[in-house]
């Protein structure tokens, strides 16, 4: 469990990377050693002045707070007489912890005995001590500073007076009793949502309260509300976000079009999901007399309804992200904009927020231009329609209309494209491949992974899984909404040559952990796949390869989500170091204010800038940054559980028949199985595999017969079948079909 972090030094603009992490590295080496900021910066292999002095400051920092002490002028050491640190809390499945704190460079072990009520994620004090038996440390939570969450969702399960809470998260270990007053018409067995207000000294279990009754297990709509309420994402809008939404003045004034420029008259297009509501960019195309062409990257104007310090803009800012579980989309905004006034939506006029270039054929930027327009919509695509055009089209000097077929309509009937949106569509999908490939060259990595999907019943239902692949007209609305979001990250960030420090938005991804890739090279090996990591160009090139080698093999879903683990999470704040995957020194998010919050700020920023304002303070935009970054990974946990528990409900149809699989985790309990044709997964205990006694080896990622000897390794091809679906726990168990 314990996470090894990267010891390199790693420097982008003006940040260290990790640099408390280091320092305590280094000190920790030999405790009775000391040192001074220049041979802590010569180990870090920091040259530069500017690392140098971050040194330095950090020093005193960490002298400041007891951390690390001055044992003479300018030369520090670890100071072993504190023991005491603050850090957050990883509870484990089988209830047991680690300590993750800024003060030790590993994750610290808590024994369950330990862990003082602290639970996942909140923030705690805790003594570090060394175990009797060895150098390992060992924590023991003394005081809880912050809780992470004190809301569950779970199952109630009642006695004669009472009752408890079963919490459907692995991660909490314990039950939450409720007393009959605190029941709120809950009944035996019902899915409910209970809020812990005490946990007693002579308690094991926390006191709580029923704060709401969501249905009863298995119903599909109440594990859906079930997900979303453990993630803390709400599901629905309070009366007064409604109404204040319903009030907005909707109307496009004259007044309101002579503020921005004009581009009504401009050929204008979307291409979005043939499912898709809420249209909120859209791409216009114009031919130029010098033989280049102005493209316009036109963004939903949100931050022109949603204004600051309002009932809207607050919820807005709660939410930070739409979330899209299967069966449904939880919007940021309520529908009245999020699918009215603020989506693209063809034949309307609509306030748009754009991006135009003017892009030469060699997709190179000639010209660029920033702010408010009013557009118009001539056409609305699926990508299915668009990719049809892309297809069966060719650009000449004579283009026809082209009659899209009745199986790709959208509108159930064959209908004709005008030939200046085919020309437009297979001009933007021939600069889209240059601008792709450039960024392929320029050491970008590339992701297309199959997305599973299902096609349901008018219940919500899953009656059938397929999977999704990203085509060229995916692609081509990929490239321009990476071009206006780095365009726009470049504009504010950087000037004359070197960074103007602007407070601005940035979408971020430092580059991946080396030991993450070491242990990844382990692994890809048994399969004959290496990766070089020998620099950062050789590392993307190689993995940019090992991608598509294994593109449509057994083991690809394997090796992707693996691959995908090795990289750093992106995320929002105001300190720029680049995007690693997107090989962008500068990015931001600017083309979905529809549905995420940051690009709602970016916008609002940019206008600022645009309107020659001074730079405002960093601190309160990196504390909505982290915000919205945390919001973001809540809503894709929640994404994750949606299709676990449509997966586990497919297999409810499907026991007892047997399935081709590839072993995609191996542990000491029992190996993960994903079966080929649909990439659910499952596990198969060991205790039920009867054939031999088998026992775990890490090193070889196999399980390994006591008797025959016999290994099913990470990879292997298996053949498995369904023995049990609990939609509950959003969990399937197989059995191994042995040969």
């Amino acid at each position: 469990m314990t996470r090894k972090k990267n010891k390199i030094y790693k420097k982008k603009g003006k940040i260290v990377k990790d640099l408390t992490k280091n320092i305590f590295r280094i000190l920790n080496e030999d405790s009775e050693k000391f040192y001074n900021y220049k041979q802590i910066a010569a180990k870090l292999k920091i040259s530069d002045t500017d690392g140098k002095t971050q040194v330095l400051k950090k020093l005193a920092e960490l002298t400041a707070t007891k951390k690390i002490k001055e044992v003479d002028r300018g030369k520090f050491q670890i100071n072993t007489d504190r023991k005491y640190s603050i850090g957050t809390l990883d509870i484990t499945s089988n209830g047991n912890g680690y300590f993750i704190t800024d003060d030790y460079e590993n994750d610290i072990f808590i024994p369950n005995i330990n862990l003082g009520k602290g639970l996942h994620q909140d923030t705690v004090k805790a003594y570090v001590y060394k175990k009797r038996s060895g150098k390992k440390l060992e924590a023991d939570v003394v005081e809880i500073l912050e809780r992470a969450k004190t809301e569950f969702v779970g199952v109630l399960q009642m006695n004669k007076n009472f009752g408890f809470v079963v919490p459907d998260s692995n991660k909490m270990y314990a039950d939450i009793f409720i007393s009959q007053n605190k029941l709120n018409g809950a009944q035996d067995g019902d899915k409910v949502q209970a809020t812990i207000v005490d946990w007693p000294e002579n308690s094991k279990n926390p006191f709580g309260k029923i704060t709401t009754v969501l249905g009863k297990p298995g119903d599909h709509n109440t594990e859906m509300h079930s997900i979303l309420l453990e993630y803390d994402l709400p599901y629905e809008f309070e009366p007064e976000v409604e109404k204040e939404a319903g009030n907005l003045p909707i109307e496009i004034t004259k007044a309101e079009i002579a503020k921005r420029r004009d581009m009504r008259k401009d050929l204008t297009f979307t291409i979005d999901p043939k499912d898709a509501k809420d249209f909120d960019d859209a791409l216009s195309f114009t031919k130029l007399e010098n033989g280049n062409f102005e493209i316009g990257i036109h963004i939903a104007d949100v931050s022109h309804y949603l204004q600051p310090k309002t009932i809207l803009d607050d919820e807005a800012y709660k939410r930070a992200t739409s979330v899209y579980l299967v069966d449904r989309v939880v919007p940021m905004l309520p529908e009245m904009l999020s699918n009215g006034v603020c989506s693209l939506r063809p034949n309307e006029e609509k306030l748009t927020f754009s991006a135009v270039f003017e892009i030469n054929k060699k997709a190179q930027i000639i010209n660029q231009w920033f702010g408010r327009t009013v557009t118009y919509s001539d056409q609305r695509f699926a990508y299915e329609e668009a990719q049809s055009i892309i297809e069966n089209c060719k650009l000449s000097d004579d283009i026809k209309p082209y009659t899209m077929p009745l199986e790709t309509s959208i509108i159930d009937e064959e209908y004709q494209v005008d030939p200046k949106i085919v020309e437009a569509t297979l001009k933007l999908d021939e600069l889209a491949k240059i601008l792709r490939k450039k960024r392929m060259k320029e050491g970008a990595i590339s992701f297309d992974r199959v997305e599973v999907k299902f096609n349901l019943d008018e219940n919500a239902n899953p009656i059938g899984v397929f999977f999704k692949e990203s085509q060229d007209a995916n692609k081509l609305i990929e490239e321009f909404m990476l071009l206006a979001n780095r365009k726009v990250a470049e504009f504010i960030g950087f000037s004359k040559g070197k960074a103007t420090n602007k407070t601005f938005i940035y979408r971020v991804h430092d580059e991946p952990d080396v030991e993450k890739l070491a242990s990844l090279q382990n692994i890809i090996g048994k399969f004959g796949y290496k990766i070089n990591t020998d620099s950062k160009e050789s590392t993307s090139d190689s993995l940019n390869k090992l991608l598509n080698d294994v593109h449509g093999k057994a083991e690809s879903n394997m090796i992707e989500t693996l691959t995908i683990r090795t990289m750093s999470k992106a995320v929002y704040t105001t300190q720029n170091i680049g995007h690693y995957g997107l090989a962008f020194d500068y990015y931001s998010h600017f083309t979905s204010p529809i549905r995420r919050y940051p690009d709602v700020m970016t916008h609002r920023l940019l206008q600022y800038y645009l309107d020659g304002g001074e730079s405002p303070k960093a601190d309160i935009y990196e504390e909505k940054c982290k915000h919205s970054s945390k919001r973001e990974e809540l809503a894709s946990k929640a994404e994750r559980d949606s299709i676990k528990y449509m997966q586990v409900k497919y297999m409810q149809d499907h026991k007892d028949e047997i399935f081709d699989g590839v072993i995609t985790g191996v542990t000491e309990w029992g190996i993960y199985v994903e079966i080929s044709s649909n990439k659910c997964e499952g596990m198969v205990r060991i205790r039920d595999i009867k054939s031999d006694y088998y026992i775990f080896d890490e090193k070889q990622y196999a399980i390994v017969g006591q008797s025959t000897k016999n290994i099913y390794q990470l990879g292997n091809e298996v053949k498995i079948r369904v023995k049990n679906t609990d939609l509950e726990r959003k969990h399937l168990d197989f059995s191994l079909i042995e040969d």
